[in-house]
């Protein structure tokens, strides 16, 4: 799933290249990706982009005047096919559902992976108007985003802390892989209730939370877009390395699945040597 880290990499690359042009065609090869029915992505055809946004995990192009909203969803994702170049593309490369043209003879191309369409296309006149959009929380990638705003979704919450930093209604723009990281940096466990932190422990929240997502931000900064999902994998310590040594510790990093999630943690380091139960997310 992309997070914000690699949404902003993509809304940066875009940037630096459609932005003063115009949308030349729309090509809708998925009708299940259009949100807006009413107001189909071709009407866009013959406008100027004027600008490129993130807005959590959201990609937000400003043409003439309306928003195409894009939501990536679990498997989404964007490819770029520059002026004059025949896509050469992998035998296993995703399906393009929606593709933008560009007058320069660039094409943009809406990818999604999955085995179900999660990618979705909406014409509005205010990125608000998407509903995902107007209940995001705040984004820690904000240089405005403060501990007060964390404590606000964190005190009194009896969720596990996992759950609550995915939860984009809280905070934007963190999935399953950067909220792993998050928890291994503060040495925090993923099932603790966050009512439960004490004031020490969400100042180290705070801090991870901040450091993980402002510093992967700066690190995807230029990587191609078609390298950020690898340049991601590469950087994560704990996410998806399951039964590899900690980086910290030298303990086995472990592996468990609850509530519809699974998760990556390092026992030593977030749980007192504890090993959560792969069913319940409980302890042993």
């Amino acid at each position: 799933m992309p997070e914000s880290p690699e949404v902003q990499a993509l809304v940066e690359f875009l940037g630096e290249r459609v932005v003063g042009r115009t949308i030349a065609e729309v090509d809708v090869l998925e009708f299940r990706v259009v949100k807006t029915r009413a107001r189909p992505p071709g009407g866009l055809v013959g406008a100027q982009i004027s600008g490129v946004e993130r807005f959590g995990k959201h990609l937000d192009l400003a043409v003439g005047g309306q928003h195409l909203g894009v939501s990536l969803g679990r498997h989404g994702w964007a490819r770029w096919i520059g002026p004059g170049v025949d896509a050469d593309l992998a035998p296993d490369a995703p399906p393009a559902l929606a593709s933008v043209a560009c007058d320069d003879g660039s094409r943009l191309e809406l990818t999604d992976a999955g085995n179900w369409v999660s990618l979705g296309l909406s014409v509005v006149d205010d990125p608000r108007e998407i509903s995902a959009v107007a209940k995001l929380g705040a984004d820690p990638a904000d240089p405005s985003f403060s501990q007060a705003d964390l404590d606000a979704v964190v005190v009194g919450r009896r969720k596990q802390l996992k759950s609550v930093l995915q939860e984009q209604e809280s905070l934007a723009g963190i999935g399953n892989a950067y909220s792993d990281e998050i928890l291994h940096l503060a040495r925090l466990s993923p099932v603790v209730h966050a009512a439960a932190l004490s004031e020490d422990e969400r100042k180290r929240l705070f801090d991870a939370t901040v450091g993980v997502i402002r510093g992967a931000i700066d690190d995807r900064r230029g990587v191609p877009i078609d390298r950020l999902k690898a340049a991601k994998v590469a950087a994560m310590r704990v996410h998806g390395r399951a039964g590899e040594v900690c980086a910290v510790c030298g303990d086995a990093v472990r592996d468990f699945a609850f509530s519809s999630t699974t998760a990556q943690y390092c026992p030593t380091c977030q749980t007192g040597g504890a090993v959560l139960d792969a069913g319940t997310g409980t302890r042993q």
